[in-house]
């Protein structure tokens, strides 16, 4: 590069832009891009130098990420585009040395020749690459189509739409205002998990196609329900008697179903009582081998009347006087 060359971002260091080293193979490169990508594309980020950056970083996958590409740029560095395709080869061949050697002599002015590659005896740097900045080559290294931008939101979901799935339309915040999309929850959805909307995500770039848009689950708190994974736990109260007797309870499942849960005798507060599948439903599809439906748990919890008639009173006072049941005594 002569002095007066002005540098610019292609002689930055590909590699420290995308943070990987320089024997990095393709996957790591790839990966290290779409983790950059996501987190500085325009669509997703209003930081004023967010566009700058993520052009860089399309940029330097472009080149890296090219085998024929790449190798010209770790023989050639910042000059890489103004050689010609297959140069890295050459200057690995015999003739190399010379080449090297006749570069160097003619670096200092607009003389630059090549010398010692058959067949290019002769030619001028300048005219076979049409001078700074371009010629023959100008341009090549830059990506083509830019897929768009993943993007996710949060959507809060009742548990009866987790038992049932359905479809409404949600609004969402956006760099370019807020936009109504159309989601369907599959039935059986849990907390944390992520829909995928397909192609509504960021705008792609130069005909590249939009990115998705993932909705994470939050399932809304209720005051009967509680939710761990696909199994739901809810309280049963029950009056000492039953507990002691034993009885048949019906109660509503969070889909509006009726169930009845059979109370052994001797049920004591915190008994756990599972109704077998009766919790989320098994996803329809996409799920894995050994998934299943959820259970509903009834916990059971002994009330006491809060304000016993005269009789119930006589009564618990004659229990009292003929039981010997101590429940601080460890069975």
């Amino acid at each position: 590069m002569s002095s007066g060359q002005t540098t610019d971002r292609a002689s930055e260091d590909f590699y420290e832009i995308l943070g990987v080293p320089r024997n990095a193979n393709a996957d790591a490169i790839q990966r290290a891009y779409r983790k950059l990508a996501r987190q500085y594309h325009p669509d997703i980020n209003s930081d004023p130098g967010a566009e700058e950056r993520f052009k860089d970083l399309s940029e330097a996958y472009d080149v890296l990420s090219d085998p024929d590409t790449r190798a010209r740029y770790d023989r050639f560095g910042a000059d890489f585009r103004r050689m010609p395709e297959g140069a890295e080869r050459w200057a690995g061949a015999g003739a190399g040395a010379g080449a090297r050697a006749g570069a160097r002599a003619g670096a200092g002015g607009p003389g630059f020749r090549f010398e010692g590659f058959e067949g290019f005896e002769g030619f001028d740097f300048e005219d076979l690459f049409g001078g700074t900045g371009g010629g023959f080559f100008r341009g090549r290294g830059r990506a083509g189509p830019v897929s768009g931008a993943d993007q996710e939101a949060e959507i809060e979901v009742t548990l009866a739409e987790a038992y049932r799935g359905g479809r409404r339309r949600v609004t969402l915040a956006g760099p370019t205002g807020p936009r109504e999309v159309q989601v369907t929850i599959p039935p059986g959805v849990t907390h944390g998990q992520r829909v995928r909307l397909a192609g509504q995500g960021g705008r792609g770039r130069d005909g590249g196609d939009p990115g998705d848009l993932y909705l994470v689950v939050r399932l809304a708190p209720g005051p009967r329900f509680r939710v761990e994974g696909r199994d739901v736990h809810t309280d049963l109260p029950l009056a000492p008697w039953e507990g002691v007797l034993g009885t048949k309870v019906d109660i509503t499942t969070p889909d509006g179903e009726q169930v009845t849960v059979t109370v052994p005798p001797g049920t004591s507060t915190g008994r756990k009582l599972r109704l077998r599948g009766k919790g989320l439903p098994r996803p329809a599809r996409g799920s894995r081998r050994g998934d299943h439906a959820g259970d509903l748990y009834a916990h059971a919890r002994i009330m006491v009347p809060p304000n016993p008639t005269a009789r119930e009173t006589e009564l618990f006072r004659e229990l009292a006087e003929v039981s010997s049941f101590n429940p601080r005594e460890r069975s």
